[in-house]
């Protein structure tokens, strides 16, 4: 199985200058609970975004076309086949977290979309892809997440499946 986990704002913004344009401790709960189920696949670029990378319980993958990258305690690949064959071989479930391009790379494979929408708008310059077809989706799950002192911003955990 194949999936995309990822938050956004209301305006699709998923970044900003290599990092998350807001702080949502629920939602990196929420994103870590997903990913330990299986294996964890990003693009080079926000691999490196990452803090005290390789994260730990569950297989970094790390797509790249630079072919003398280095990621100790990473996988790292150079296709879209390799990560699919890792997909079929290893029969573990893949988790896309990244970065905007991947989303665009697997759009025809993805099984499942777990989507964190933060019910705001925020200053950023990297976006989920704008033509990114959920008409094969379904909206099998939403969860509405609590706001409180430490996770200021409404937001709501959405489950999608393909149909």
């Amino acid at each position: 199985m194949l999936a995309y986990v990822w938050a956004e704002d209301e305006n699709r913004l998923i970044g900003k200058g290599g990092g998350l344009p807001w702080r949502l401790p629920a939602d990196i709960a929420f994103f870590k609970k997903i990913t330990m189920r299986g294996d964890m696949v990003t693009g080079r670029k926000t691999y490196e975004t990452i803090p005290n990378r390789p994260l730990p319980g569950r297989r970094n993958i790390v797509l790249t076309a630079q072919k003398d990258y280095e990621a100790p305690g990473a996988i790292i690949v150079h296709s879209k086949e390799e990560i699919l064959e890792l997909e079929a071989k290893n029969n573990e479930d893949l988790y896309i977290i990244g970065g905007s391009a991947l989303f665009k790379v697997f759009e025809d494979e993805v099984d499942e979309l777990y989507r964190t929408v933060i019910h705001d708008t925020f200053e950023g310059d990297t976006y989920f892809p704008e033509d990114f077809d959920y008409g094969g989706f379904e909206l099998v799950k939403t969860e509405k997440g609590i706001v409180d002192e430490k996770n200021k911003y409404e937001h709501t955990f959405e489950l999608w499946r393909r149909k």
